[in-house]
């Protein structure tokens, strides 16, 4: 797409950032949704951790390209679905969350992969055992689909857990636990497998 100067226009990331939390929100899942997903996985490996803690993660993860672009792409296929939109046999693929399907998990594994085998492994977990709002979007309602929404919740959870076990392996060695910070201090960066969380 040009833009009006005749070069290629570009979504600026505020943009992206802001269509990501409102496509959350209009779907009913909330940042505090997810961190309570996150305060289980992580609070008996955290002395200290507080669902303050948790959220900050939540959106700290939901300020990388990678999930927002991934939460996009994926609840709109959600909503088509649900709008009879789609074309067969990806409708019918889609609309009944088909067992051999596996899209959905692999772009949620996709987004995942920029915080580590922590969060692959996490992800894994959560998408087996369906935690928390987790399992309220698996539960098929109302006509709702949600078959890439929990798979995208589950990828936001996992990142925001690990993120966390890296941190308090950052704290540890500083002689520290989640006790000794709260959770608006600006979190050290921590390098993971490449990329920096």
């Amino acid at each position: 797409m040009k833009g009006m100067d005749g070069g290629n226009f570009r979504v600026h990331s505020d943009e992206v950032a802001k269509a990501a939390h409102d496509a959350l929100e209009k779907r009913g899942v909330t940042i505090e949704g997810i961190a309570e997903i996150v305060f289980e996985m992580q609070e008996p490996y955290n002395e200290g951790l507080k669902m303050s803690h948790c959220i900050e993660s939540v959106e700290s993860v939901l300020k990388k390209r990678e999930m927002q672009h991934a939460l996009l792409v994926g609840i709109e296929l959600d909503v088509l679905a649900e709008q009879e939109k789609l074309s067969r046999p990806l409708q019918q693929i889609i609309d009944t969350d088909e067992g051999l399907f596996g899209v959905d998990e692999m772009i949620g594994l996709g987004a995942v992969l920029t915080y580590g085998s922590i969060a692959v492994t996490t992800f894994g977990h959560l998408d087996k055992n369906k935690v928390g709002v987790i399992k309220k979007l698996d539960t098929k309602t109302g006509g709702q689909v949600h078959t890439f929404l929990d798979d995208l919740v589950a990828s936001v959870a996992a990142c925001a857990s690990a993120r966390i076990a890296h941190r308090q392996r950052d704290l540890e060695e500083a002689g520290k636990d989640f006790k000794d910070i709260t959770a608006d201090q600006t979190a050290p960066e921590t390098h993971v497998e490449g990329t920096t969380t």
